[in-house]
Formats: structure tokens, sequence, C-alpha cells
């Protein structure tokens, strides 16, 4: 790692390099701005030298100052009158670097180029020249200008921090309740099967084990593997296979390039087990599940679609059941935004999920 890299993985300095950044490109853009009429740009470059260090005092004292202290803790009317004091302030002391080095320097520069022209703004003694009004309105408005500029980078920047990180806890949140989920629905498979005193048990508890030592340990990053994702549908088929035995008829086809695919952990799984939970698992003898999953280019397309019940229970139990689909959409929304695709189907003799995904355009936080 690059002493540049070593130097952003540490946030205060990572801070301390971007204000900097900012105050240097600042003072290149006043530089320009400022220097297109003059005759070179070491003219503005020299003045917006003198300026910069009341722009960085307003700034800093604005924002790490009055807006904690007074604005965020509604304290308005203190707010608003500290604010026209520091403006006040730092206009006149804008002005007074206009009086004793900028002015004074760029009326020395016209005449040494020849040019002949008298200019009020040099007219008078020091407090005739700091008490006319047109030119103190001028200096407020130039030390206002880029302390404005910097603040609402902040407050945006602040406004964008906050959102992903909300947006970060509610994903977290999602991505916690397939736990408990996923859990409850197995043991109840899992009770069915003792209940029956059924020699499949600690098959079930092992596997059981593997996928939750999966979804514990290795779902806690922004992306997988897909290839490492189909292990776990192959394992959750697995497992469920126990359960029903011959009743049930389950097809899985995987086509595509899987290799070097990364996917968002646990997109797929709500689907593959709402298919075993509301077809096989509600349907009175033989079932049956297709899973088609295909990969081309960064578009992966998994299809799935399973016989439905002749008569579905109303039991609210059963309907609970419903929270994993609603879980997948709101993460989809968030992971890949506009990236996405997912379509139910509630036809007379099955149900179909077609879900597709643009893998590269995953957001990360």
């Amino acid at each position: 790692m690059n002493l540049y890299h070593r130097l952003l993985v540490r946030p205060k300095l990572r801070r301390i390099i971007e204000h900097l950044i900012f105050w240097i490109i600042a003072l290149a853009l006043l530089t320009f701005y400022f220097g297109a009429d003059k005759p070179n740009y070491l003219i503005p470059l020299r003045n917006n030298l003198f300026y910069l260090p009341v722009h960085i005092g307003y700034f800093y004292f604005l924002a790490y100052y009055l807006i904690p202290k007074y604005l965020y803790t509604r304290e308005y009317l203190r707010f608003f009158a500290s604010l026209i004091g520091l403006i006040l302030v730092t206009g006149f002391f804008t002005r007074l670097i206009d009086i004793f080095f900028v002015d004074p320097y760029l009326f020395k520069i016209q005449k040494e180029i020849g040019i002949k022209f008298t200019w009020d703004k040099m007219e008078g003694d020091f407090f005739e020249k700091l008490q006319k009004p047109y030119y103190f309105v001028n200096a407020i408005k130039g030390s206002n200008l880029i302390v404005w500029i910097a603040l609402s980078i902040k407050f945006f920047k602040m406004w964008y921090e906050r959102r992903q990180a909300a947006m970060e806890a509610e994903l977290n949140f999602l991505k916690g309740q397939i736990h408990p989920h996923f859990l409850f629905n197995t043991l109840n498979n899992l009770y069915s099967l003792t209940i029956q005193m059924s020699p499949k048990s600690p098959f079930i508890v092992m596997g059981l084990s593997d996928i939750l030592r999966y979804m514990l340990y290795e779902c806690n990053t922004d992306s997988i593997a897909l290839k490492r994702e189909i292990e776990l549908i192959e394992s959750y088929i697995a497992l469920e296979k126990i359960r029903y035995d011959n009743r049930l008829e389950l097809n899985l086809s995987i086509s595509g390039n899987v290799d070097n695919i990364e996917i968002a952990p646990l997109l797929m799984l709500p689907l593959v087990e709402n298919a075993f939970k509301h077809g096989a698992g509600e349907k009175v003898g033989d079932a049956w599940i297709n899973i088609d999953l295909t990969v081309k280019s960064n578009i992966l397309k998994l299809k799935i679609s399973n016989s439905k019940p002749e008569t579905i229970s109303d039991n609210s139990e059963k309907n609970k059941g419903n929270i994993g689909l609603a879980n997948l959409k709101k993460r989809l929304e968030i992971l890949y935004p506009d990236a996405y695709d997912l379509k139910l189907f509630d036809e007379q003799d099955m149900f179909l999920a077609v879900l597709e995904i643009q893998t590269d355009k995953h957001i990360v936080f």
C-alpha cells in the first residue's frame, strides 16, 4: 500500500487532505477568475493569498462553532445575530486587506504599465476609505462567495453521509431479519420430523448448522462470489430434499459463466425458500419445483416456478412467510436501484418468480 492510500485509510488525515484540496482549488479558481483582465496570473494569486486566511477563518468559525452551537440547538435568534456580526467582521478585515495590501498594489501595477487613471477607491485617508459604503459592501460580497460554496458542499456531504448511514442501517436490519426468518422455517421442518421420530432429523440439524454458519460469518460483506451463493442454494435444496423424499420433483439448472461474478449476499435464497414453503410445503401429494439460473455477461437471471396447492391455507403463521419477499424487495431497491427486475406471477396451477439483476451496478456502502 503506497503512502497516499495509507493516509486515506486514516479518517482525520483524509479529512485534512480533502480540506486542503478544496482550498487549493478555491484559490486556483479565484486566481483564474480575477486574472482574466490582469497582465498575468501572479497578480491575482498574490492578492488572493491575502484574502485566503479571512475566507478560511470565516468558514471554520461558522461551520464548526456557530452552526453546531446555535443552529443545531435551535437557538435561531442567537445564530442569526452572531452570523450578522461575523459577516460584518469578515467584511471589515477584507476591507483592511483592500486598503493596505491589494488596492495599493493594483494601483502601482497600473502605473507601471503606463495606464493613467484616477481611482476614487484610493482617495482619502484610511478612515475615509474605510467608510465608503460601496466598497465595504463589495468586501462583504467577496468574503462570502467562497465560504458559502464551501458550506453548501459541507451540508451536501452531511446529507449524503446521513442518507448512506440510514440506508446501511436499514440494509443491516433487513439482512438481520433473514436469519431468524430462515431459522424459524427450518426449525418448523425439523419439528415435524422430530414428531415423526424420523432418523433424518440429525442430518437436518447438521445441514442447518452449515447454512447458519455461512449466513452468520460469510455474509457480513457487501458482496460475495456468486459461486458461493449457488453452493448455499444447493445446500438448502439438499436439506429440503431430505424432508420431502420422493414426493418432490426438483430440477436445478445453472448456465453461463458464474466465475468472477459478485453479488450481494442472500438475495436468491428467499425465492428458493418461498418455493419450498408455499409450493411443496402446502401441497398434499407430489409437488415440483424448477430453478433456472442463467448468467450472461453481468446479467443474472433467476427463474423459479413451483406447483401450486389446490387449496391455500389461510393460516396466519403461513402468511408470515411474506416477510421474505417484502424483505427481498427492499434490499434490491437499496442495493440495485434501477438495476433489477423482480416479477411474481400467480397462475392457476403454479407460482412463478423471475429475478433479473445487473450485477455490475451493485451499490457498496
